[in-house]
């Protein structure tokens, strides 16, 4: 029985895909599953592909979704080093300019696929063609139409109904010959898969007679089912035990062969989460480093969780607790660092388990004391030079916070001056540098430390710190629009990722407050309130002091003093 797709026809959506290609970033189709989204983009991008230098193609999967970067791992090299936003410029520089990018089935990109997409348009460097289920969209995805990247077009035919389309679908496959059910049921568990290994797990001729029925497209040597209601009819027949099975199998077979690459890895790793096989403890703790390297932490804590449940070593623990810390919830990543014993480590090991367990402290916690006098015992513990700097260089950012700037600054310097400083202690000490300088009123001083702060690669959600100390300076000194473009730049540098972006957004508040813009500062506030309160970030402890010492110094009238107190009250009504 063939499938009665009901399509959207296809004038009013062309005058709005080349609206939104003239005007903005590019168009997002938006619709039901089935209405003609994908041969709708393929015809576009054929007529559109002699206006660019080059076009990809990005294709979001269920399966695929869970695993950093693998929407696009065919695309970019993943570099063995490097935090996200490190991934991402190295992926933006290989791309390069003149693209366009078509996103199919956008809603089931993973976050950092996502993220690129996201970048690629707003840099200039390509226009986009998205297809998308609004109603599924994540929220790093619906930014491209809420954020107005992109023009927003409905595809919403007359006569489309989802469960007769479902129906339709499942008597279809019903039809199909056993051999491309095998390899629908393969890909089920994953897809895309590479042809060698789909081959494998069934046989040559069931692909062949996979591609004959229509279920199937092969491209170069990856195997992708061409639409999303197949894989999900599939499913629902499977039941959970047999896709346990199949997925089982598809990690047994990888697991025999070479995985050159981290996505390659990660998937394996996402892939046993869910099946009979055990991967050794080493192999899970060093893919949940990776996510944690790349920004994905949930994936970071799954992982990492899985490593620790029946062998929770040194290296799986602290894994878990940056994870855990990095997403706000120090109370769960105190007691991860609780369970580590720090009698039996080596310096190295303890100043790898002392500084998050005082940063989180600190700030999560929201216990300085404790944090300043755990600091201190644990510098009398170290011997030498590098980790006594690196601990300096904490104790300095927990003076800024504590609103001591010119003690602050001292012990910054202090740090700066040390030729034993690593980056971690340089990443530190300049970020406190930054803002302590322009809380003092040393302007001058605070874009070189700044950047100087950036070029150690700094951890976590220090790079804030700096920007907040940029951002205070140019407003204290009349200039606003630079300021402006400075929180926006920060806030962008966030690729979409929470916490820092509800952080980034809280320092833009800040400018627009004092730009006397109220009522979008308010909006920001809101957006930031509700995406921190389930964290133990908050708008009052990102370090930004929307409300607090810093603003009150800085808006002099009592009426702008009034509007920021408003605005955060408004923010977390």
């Amino acid at each position: 029985m063939a499938v009665d797709w009901v399509i959207a026809p296809r004038d009013r959506v062309f005058d709005g895909l080349e609206a939104g290609l003239q005007e903005c970033c590019g168009a997002a189709l938006l619709g039901p599953s089935g209405v003609g989204k994908t041969s709708l983009i393929r015809s576009a991008a054929e007529h559109l592909a002699s206006d660019f230098r080059r076009v990809v193609w990005v294709t979001g999967t269920e399966s695929a979704a869970a695993v950093p970067f693998a929407a696009v791992a065919h695309l970019i090299d993943i570099p063995s080093a490097g935090r996200t936003a490190d991934v991402l410029r190295s992926a933006r520089e290989t791309l390069g300019t003149g693209l366009l990018v078509i996103v199919d089935d956008a809603h089931l990109l993973d976050r950092l696929s996502a993220a690129l997409v996201y970048q690629l348009a707003v840099s200039g460097a390509a226009k986009l063609i998205v297809t998308a289920s609004a109603e599924d969209a994540p929220d790093d995805v619906a930014a491209l139409w809420d954020d107005g990247v992109v023009n927003r077009v409905e595809m919403t035919p007359p006569g489309h109904d989802d469960a007769r389309l479902a129906d339709q679908v499942t008597a279809f496959l019903s039809d199909l010959p056993d051999g491309a059910v095998a390899v629908l049921r393969q890909l089920s568990v994953h897809d895309p898969l590479s042809l060698a290994d789909l081959t494998a797990l069934t046989s040559a001729e069931a692909v062949q007679q996979a591609q004959e029925c229509g279920i199937v497209r092969v491209e170069d040597a990856r195997a992708h089912c061409v639409h999303p209601l197949f894989l999900s009819a599939m499913r629902a027949t499977i039941g959970g035990p047999g896709l346990r099975r199949l997925r089982t199998a598809l990690v047994e077979r990888l697991s025999t062969t070479s995985q050159p690459t981290v996505v390659d890895r990660l998937r394996v790793a996402v892939l046993a989460l869910d099946s009979d096989v055990h991967l050794p403890t080493d192999e899970l703790v060093s893919a949940a480093t990776e996510a944690l390297r790349l920004g994905d932490l949930e994936l970071s804590e799954r992982l990492a969780r899985a490593a620790t449940a029946t062998h929770p070593d040194f290296t799986g623990l602290l894994t878990l607790a940056y994870a855990l810390a990095w997403q706000g919830r120090g109370r769960e990543a105190d007691a991860v660092l609780g369970q580590i014993d720090p009698a039996g480590l080596s310096e190295h090991q303890l100043m790898a388990w002392a500084l998050p367990q005082a940063a989180n402290q600190f700030w999560m916690l929201s216990e300085p004391e404790r944090a300043t006098a755990f600091l201190r015992s644990t510098r009398r513990q170290v011997s030498t030079p590098q980790a006594q700097s690196t601990l300096d260089a904490l104790a300095a950012t927990f003076a800024m916070n504590a609103g001591t700037p010119q003690r602050a600054l001292g012990l910054a310097l202090e740090v700066l001056d040390s030729p034993a400083a690593d980056d971690t202690a340089i990443g530190w000490a300049s970020s406190t540098a930054a803002l302590s300088c322009a809380r003092i009123g040393q302007f001058e001083r605070v874009d070189a430390m700044a950047a100087r702060a950036l070029a150690a690669g700094h951890p976590g959600l220090l790079r804030f710190t700096s920007g907040f100390g940029q951002t205070t300076a140019l407003l204290m000194s009349g200039r606003l629009d630079q300021a402006t473009d400075t929180a926006k730049a920060i806030t962008d540098f966030t690729q979409l990722l929470q916490p820092g972006r509800s952080i980034g957004e809280v320092l833009m508040a800040d400018v627009l407050l004092v730009r006397g813009n109220h009522d979008e500062a308010i909006v920001l506030l809101r957006k930031a309130a509700a995406a921190l309160a389930p964290t133990g970030y908050s708008v009052g402890t990102a370090g930004l002091d929307v409300v607090g010492p810093g603003a009150q110094a800085r808006y002099r009238d009592a009426g702008m003093l009034a509007a920021a107190e408003d605005a955060a009250q408004q923010a977390c009504a």
